[in-house]
This record gives C-alpha cells, sequence and structure tokens, in this order.
C-alpha cells in the first residue's frame, strides 16, 4: 500500500532542506538531512536502505535503497544536492516550494529534488516479490561540485544493475550522449621589476598573453579534428574562465593565472586532452625563464554515450514518444557507464531553469516521469 505524501509535498520537504554543494567552504553544506530523508521515504514502500558515507566526509552520503534482490536490475539515480544560490534574486524563498502559475518554485525542485518524488511513487506500486530483478534508487551527493558521490559509487563497485536511469531535467526526452569536462589552471610565475626597464624583471602576464594565443590555436585544431552534429554546439569547446594577475602599473608582472574550462565530446580522452593543452603551452614559453604550474580544478569528468540501438535507449523513445538526442551539460551517466551499467538521462523539467533564480519544476511533469519511470520498472524488473 502507497503511505507516500504525494509527489508535490515529497519535493517541497526536500527543498526545505539545504543541502547546497561547492567548492568553496563558505557555501558547501551537509547533504545527510535529504538523503536520510529519502531514506524514510523508500523504507515506507519496502526498500532495503544503506547510507554511504563519503570517504574524509562524514557530513557527506550517499543513499543506496533497494527493492528486490538477485542479478541484474534497474537504477533510478538523482543527485541530492543543490548549487549555491544568490537570493537576493529570488521572488520567493528558495527553501519553500512555493505554486505560481502552475509552476512549481524552489531551489533544487527541478534539479533534482522533484525526482525523488517521481521515482519513489513509481517504485511504490511494486512489491518486492513482483521484481524479478531489483530496483535500486540512489540518491547521491556533490554532483554539483566534485562528484564525490558518484566516485565513491564507482570505487566501491555498487551498486551492481544491468541498467541505470538518470533523472535529470531532459523534458522527458531520452538523452543517450552528453560532452564532458575538464576544469583547469595555469599559474604562470615571473620575475617582477621596475616597469622602466623590461630587464629588471620577467613579466608573467605578457607569458600569458602568449599562452592564451596558443591554447586559442589548439583550439581551433580540436574543433577541426572532433565533430559530432548529434550536439547543438558539435565541436569541443575550451572556455578561458578567469585571469588574475600583477598588482600595479609600475611594476612588472611577478604572477599570472588562468582558468580554463574543456568540454570534450564522446571519443575524447580527458587526459590526452588535458596534457595536449599543457605541451603546448611548455613549447611555447618553455625557454622563456618563467615557471608553469598547471593544476586540475576538480576531476574531469568523460563524455557520455550509450549506444542508439540499446535496449533501454529504445524503450525510453518508445514510451516518451521523443527521440534520444544529445545535450551540452554533464551528469553521473559516466560513472555508471564504468561500472557496466546501459545508461540513460531523462527527467521532467527543463535545465534551462535551472541553476537560474526561481528555478521551478510542475506537477504534471513529476506526475508524467513517475508515469514513465514505473513503466521502465515494469519492463525491466517485473515482465519476462
Amino acid at each position: 500500500m502507497n503511505t507516500l505524501p504525494d509527489t508535490v509535498e515529497i519535493t517541497r520537504d526536500l527543498v526545505a532542506r539545504p543541502s547546497v554543494s561547492s567548492p568553496d567552504p563558505h557555501h558547501d553544506q551537509p547533504n545527510r538531512s535529504v538523503v536520510e530523508r529519502i531514506a524514510e521515504f523508500a523504507e515506507a514502500v519496502g526498500f532495503h536502505v544503506e547510507l554511504q558515507p563519503l570517504p574524509g566526509d562524514a557530513r557527506k552520503a550517499n543513499l543506496i535503497a533497494t527493492l528486490g534482490d538477485g542479478p541484474g536490475g534497474l537504477v533510478l539515480s538523482g543527485h541530492s544536492d543543490t548549487v549555491p544560490f544568490d537570493a537576493s534574486g529570488w521572488a520567493t524563498d528558495p527553501f519553500e516550494l512555493v505554486e505560481r502559475e502552475g509552476r512549481l518554485h524552489g531551489l533544487g525542485a527541478v534539479d533534482m529534488k522533484g525526482f525523488f518524488g517521481a521515482a519513489l511513487h513509481a517504485a511504490s506500486r511494486f512489491s518486492a516479490g513482483q521484481l524479478r530483478e531489483p530496483l535500486i534508487l540512489l540518491a547521491t551527493a556533490d554532483e554539483e561540485s566534485s562528484m564525490d558521490g558518484a566516485r565513491a559509487l564507482l570505487d566501491a563497485g555498487r551498486p551492481t544493475a544491468r541498467r541505470a536511469i538518470i533523472g535529470e531535467p531532459t523534458g522527458l526526452s531520452p538523452v543517450r550522449m552528453h560532452k564532458g569536462i575538464l576544469m583547469e589552471s595555469l599559474r604562470i610565475e615571473g620575475r617582477s621589476g621596475h616597469s622602466s626597464d623590461p630587464s629588471l624583471g620577467k613579466s608573467a602576464m605578457e607569458a600569458m598573453h602568449r599562452a592564451i594565443a596558443c591554447i586559442l590555436e589548439l583550439r581551433a585544431e580540436l574543433q577541426a579534428e572532433h565533430v559530432d552534429d548529434a550536439f547543438a554546439v558539435p565541436v569541443p569547446t575550451l572556455n578561458l574562465g578567469r585571469i588574475e594577475g600583477g598588482d600595479s602599473p609600475n611594476r612588472i608582472c611577478a604572477s599570472c593565472a588562468l582558468t580554463y574550462d574543456v568540454r570534450p565530446l564522446p571519443g575524447m580522452d580527458l587526459d590526452v586532452v588535458r596534457e595536449r593543452v599543457r605541451e603546448r603551452v611548455r613549447q611555447e614559453l618553455g625557454n622563456e625563464g618563467v615557471k608553469l604550474v598547471f593544476d586540475s580544478l576538480v576531476p574531469g569528468v568523460p563524455a557520455f554515450e550509450t549506444p542508439a540501438d540499446a535496449e533501454l535507449v529504445r524503450a525510453a523513445e518508445e514510451l516518451t514518444g521523443n527521440p534520444s538526442r544529445a545535450v551540452m551539460f554533464c551528469t553521473e551517466a559516466p560513472f555508471f557507464v564504468e561500472m557496466g551499467m546501459e545508461t540513460l538521462v531523462c527527467g521532467a523539467g527543463a535545465i534551462d531553469v535551472a541553476h537560474q533564480p526561481d528555478e521551478y519544476t510542475s506537477a504534471p511533469g513529476i506526475d508524467a516521469a513517475t508515469e514513465l519511470y514505473a513503466s521502465l520498472i515494469h519492463r525491466f524488473c517485473v515482465a519476462s
């Protein structure tokens, strides 16, 4: 028997529990309240639940909830964290789910706390005894920052299943491909000196000017080498995000730092791309008397692709009436692929309103996702 609150009330409950994740410790928060509440809902409909603390941070945990047992199975997965926010940009309290003109506004409403109401209600239609393969519900930590929750699952080799649905907002269009991401930094250390005589120093800023020029040349080469028309932007991108250097107009700049990101296409190796950028800069500046310091701001996330003829892709296309497609934002899908699962991204709502003030989802969207997930559970966990 379904003992759950309705999907909107579940979303309201989870939105009210702050769970911001950020590389900046001033913004970063625990996610325990959210995953513990999802665990209570899951237990109420028969799941066996387990919390997996993140290594080195007991404030953070993944939820692994299992209904049924045996080999194979279907994973329904969402992340429990949100991005930081600026309350001054919101018309309402970000931690209160507010309905206006058919929209449910709240931080994480679409990305992706509303997913859990849909997944739980879909699961509540089935008992463990009905399932020939298990159903696994996951709530991960830190997807919006380091993806350490997904990395912890991968390191533990859990869960084991045949297939996985990541419930990120796609307008219920099946997504079988997305780009990856590298977030990198370059710091150039030169030597300060009086600006009246360039020979007294070594300008890190001028060296960075040359470094940027050769990085942009490499970007053009990568875009000529790799094209996939399935993407709205069919080439890998490289964005120069932030530059900082120097302290006074009359001093030769001693230090200059640049951050940049790369969004590789499926088939591009992260380590190869990272090293190509670094090697190009070394070739340009290696004999110039400056020190080059490269770093990765966060571990990279590879691009994701599931074959168009995969059974899960065909089933989702049939059930939604939408063809599968590619998107340019990242998800945890590559980690599930690495664990050997046929993986798809599909959820209610639009990614366009995620990470924005007045983020929203809708009750009809959540209900449509519930029906889709219930149909997929029946097909892959129940039907013979």
